[in-house]
């Protein structure tokens, strides 16, 4: 995907994990970027690589090889000191709000946690008017802050959750999988204010997720991660419009449509998403693709531009119906 104004540049990114029994390629060989103030959405199945990829650019594990550019500095250059300084500028909300809040602190303490590292010099009231004005930014009441996370709803978590993100005031976070444990109503409270505090504080977020629906609604553009590799990428609009890649198309056709009168031809994906520990030759889809044939099994597929804002890596791109 060709992009300018680029914020952040992820080239060539590869994580591997060294296991009993062999060597996992969890993500592989990785290029994308991110404008300043975008989303990018992140998609793929369970087991594609998502969240090892985002936490892989935040330096929370460790990449194998390949760059992560902030701005022109390779965030896997940097000392830890260095590191340290500019993690504030990165942040990421998880996915579980019931997991990912400490439950014998309270929300105050939190929320301000990040400020007291990376601000030593805040005095403890500073930090907790700060806790309330980001509280009430998140569309939380302020006198609620010395509860326990557990005296809270889901929903109500994962806005702590994004309070404690912002609290920092960062310019990137990697927001993995925020609204898959959220009833459907209180997705769209989340999304609306993501999309609201991206606006007031020019965010740039890097939204994982598998609800396709979702990301397309709430994000500039996809990429879509298939075991570890990058199949296809680009503005959503073009990429939902006019998917490329098969995989792309099983996911796009899996989407629920709400006319049940609609007919819709669907590309039903075919057995599960093999091992990484001993991926495919060639193509990694081609073991579930209906259009493979020897050729995708002997060759690893190029990454073609479709246009300057759209590519896909597939040996049968221009074949297919």
């Amino acid at each position: 995907m060709i992009e300018d104004n680029k914020f952040i540049s992820i080239e060539n990114l590869s994580k591997t994990f060294h296991t009993n029994m062999g060597d996992v390629q969890a993500v592989s060989d990785v290029s994308f970027n991110l404008q300043k103030g975008s989303i990018v959405g992140l998609v793929g199945e369970s087991g594609s690589g998502k969240t090892t990829l985002g936490r892989c650019i935040l330096r929370l594990i460790e990449p194998s090889s390949g760059s992560v550019n902030l701005e022109g500095n390779n965030l896997l250059e940097l000392s830890n000191k260095k590191l340290r300084e500019i993690r504030k500028r990165m942040q990421i909300i998880f996915q579980d709000p019931f997991s990912s809040l400490n439950p014998r602190m309270r929300i105050k303490d939190i929320i301000a946690e990040g400020i007291k590292v990376h601000d030593k010099l805040s005095s403890e009231n500073e930090r907790f008017n700060r806790v309330a004005e980001l509280m009430e930014e998140v569309g939380l009441q302020s006198d609620q802050m010395s509860r326990y996370p557990h005296e809270f709803s889901g929903g109500q978590r994962q806005r702590v959750g994004i309070a404690r993100a912002l609290a920092v005031n960062p310019e990137f976070i990697v927001a993995d999988e925020s609204v898959s444990a959220l009833d459907v109503s209180v997705q769209a409270q989340i999304l609306n204010l993501m999309l609201s505090l991206r606006d007031k504080h020019n965010l740039t977020i890097l939204f994982i997720a598998h609800d396709l629906s979702v990301v397309e609604y709430l994000c500039d553009q996809v990429v879509v991660l298939y075991l570890g590799k990058v199949v296809e990428s680009g503005n959503t609009i073009d990429v939902y419009s006019n998917p490329q890649h098969p995989y792309t198309r099983a996911l796009m056709s899996a989407v629920p449509v709400p006319d049940p009168k609609a007919n819709i031809n669907r590309e039903i994906l075919k057995g599960d998403i093999p091992s990484a520990l001993s991926p495919p030759s060639g193509c990694v889809f081609r073991t579930r693709c209906q259009y493979a044939d020897i050729s995708c099994a002997q060759t690893i597929p190029n990454t073609v531009n479709i246009n300057k804002q759209h590519s896909a890596a597939c040996l049968k791109l221009g074949e297919l119906e």
